[in-house]
C-alpha cells in the first residue's frame, strides 16, 4: 500500500471536511437540545430502534410514560401536554439521528475509500482513532443523560455536559487536524516558532473557555448576572470562593463561574491581537498563514460581541439564537485557530 500524493488524498480529506461540517451541526444540535430543555426527553437507549420517533399515539404516550417518572417532569414540566413532550422529543430524537447519520457517513466513506484504493497505509491508525473517538463520544453522551434520569435530579450534570461538549471538540478538531494533513501542499506549512507558541497558549486558553463556556449553559448561569460590563453591579463579585473548596466553587459558583468565563475572554481577545500583529510581519505575504490571518481576530471580536449580546438579553431566559451563534462562533474559532497553529506547525 504505498504513499498516495496530496491530490491523490483529495477525495479523503473532502470527505473528512464533510465529517467537519456534520460534527459543528450536531454540536449546534446539542446546543439547542439544552436550550429547549430536551435532553432527557428520551429515556431508553436503543442504537438501531431508536432511529425512528414513536410510530403511533400509543406509543407516544408510552414513551410520555417513561418521561413523567423522572424528577425533571414530576417537577419543572408537570404541566406537560403530550404536545408539548413531542415538542422537546424531538430536539433529542434529531440530535441523537444526526450522530447515527455521521457514523454512516463516515462507515460508508471508509469502506469506499479503501475499496477505491484512495486510502494508504499511513491512513489507517488516525482512521481506527477516529472511529474509536466517535464511539466513545456517543458513551459520553449517554453517561451524561443517564445522570438526569431520576428523581433527585432535574438536569444532567453540568460537569459531564462539559466533558461531553470537550469530547465533541476534540473529535472535531482531530478529524479537521487529519483533513489539514491529507489535503494542505506542503509549501504553506511555514516554521514559525513564536507564532506557534502563542497560538498554542491561544487553544490552551480557548480550551479551558469553552470548559467555563459549558458549565455557565450547564448551570443556566447568564441568569444568575445578566449585566455588563459589570457582573451584577461589581467587578468582582462578593459572592466568589464562597461555596465549599476552590475547585468546587470554581465549577459550581455562577458568580465565580461568570467572572472567570468573562476574563478570559478579554484576555484571549488580547492574545489574539498580538497573534495577528506578529502574524502580519512574521509570515511572507504571500503565504496563506499571512492570507488568513484576520480570521481569528474577526472571530473573537464576533465572540464577545455575542457573549455581550447573550447575557444583556438573559433577563427572564436566554435567548436562543444569541447563545447558539455564540457557540457556534466559539467552535469556528476553535477551529481557525487549530488551523493557523497547522500552518506554522514546521511539519507536515
Amino acid at each position: 500500500m504505498e504513499r498516495l500524493t496530496t491530490q491523490q488524498q483529495r477525495p479523503v480529506a473532502i470527505w473528512l471536511y464533510i465529517g467537519v461540517g456534520m460534527l459543528i451541526i450536531q454540536v449546534l444540535l446539542g446546543g439547542l437540545t439544552r436550550l429547549t430543555g430536551s435532553g432527557l426527553s428520551i429515556t431508553e437507549w436503543q442504537p438501531i430502534l431508536g432511529a425512528f420517533p414513536p410510530m403511533n399515539e400509543a406509543a407516544w404516550q408510552k414513551a410520555f410514560d417513561h418521561y413523567k417518572e423522572i424528577g425533571q417532569a414530576k417537577y419543572v414540566n408537570n404541566h406537560f401536554t403530550l404536545s408539548d413532550f413531542k415538542g422537546i422529543y424531538f430536539w433529542e430524537w434529531l440530535h441523537r439521528d444526526w450522530a447515527r447519520l455521521m457514523g454512516l457517513v463516515f462507515a460508508v466513506g471508509f469502506v469506499y475509500f479503501l475499496i477505491k484504493k484512495k486510502i494508504d497505509r499511513s491512513m489507517i491508525r488516525p482512521m481506527v482513532i477516529l472511529f474509536l473517538l466517535g464511539g466513545l463520544q456517543g458513551a459520553i453522551g449517554w453517561i451524561m443523560v443517564k445522570s438526569g434520569l431520576n428523581e433527585e435530579n432535574l438536569y444532567v450534570n453540568h460537569i459531564r455536559l462539559a466533558i461531553h461538549f470537550l469530547a465533541a471538540l476534540s473529535l472535531l478538531v482531530y478529524v479537521l487536524w487529519f483533513a489539514l494533513r491529507l489535503s494542505t501542499p506542503v509549501k504553506e506549512i511555514l516554521v514559525a516558532p513564536g507564532l506557534k507558541k502563542l497560538n498554542a497558549w491561544l487553544l490552551g486558553l480557548l480550551t479551558v473557555q469553552l470548559f467555563f463556556g459549558a458549565l455557565m449553559a450547564g448551570l443556566h448561569a447568564a441568569l444568575a448576572a445578566s449585566t455588563w460590563p459589570d457582573i451584577n453591579g461589581g467587578w468582582v463579585p462578593g459572592t466568589m470562593f464562597t461555596q465549599g473548596n476552590f475547585l468546587e466553587d470554581l465549577t459550581h459558583n455562577t458568580q465565580t463561574i461568570h467572572f472567570v468565563h468573562r476574563n478570559l475572554a478579554y484576555l484571549i481577545t488580547i492574545l489574539v491581537v498580538i497573534w495577528w500583529w506578529k502574524a502580519a510581519s512574521e509570515t511572507p505575504e504571500h503565504s496563506l498563514l499571512h492570507r488568513v490571518r484576520y480570521l481569528p481576530l474577526l472571530l473573537v471580536l464576533v465572540q464577545v460581541l455575542l457573549g455581550v449580546l447573550t447575557l444583556l438579553g438573559s433577563q427572564i431566559h436566554i435567548p436562543i439564537l444569541q447563545a447558539i451563534l455564540h457557540q457556534c462562533v466559539g467552535m469556528l474559532l476553535l477551529l481557525v485557530l487549530v488551523w493557523t497553529y497547522f500552518l506554522s506547525y514546521g511539519k507536515k
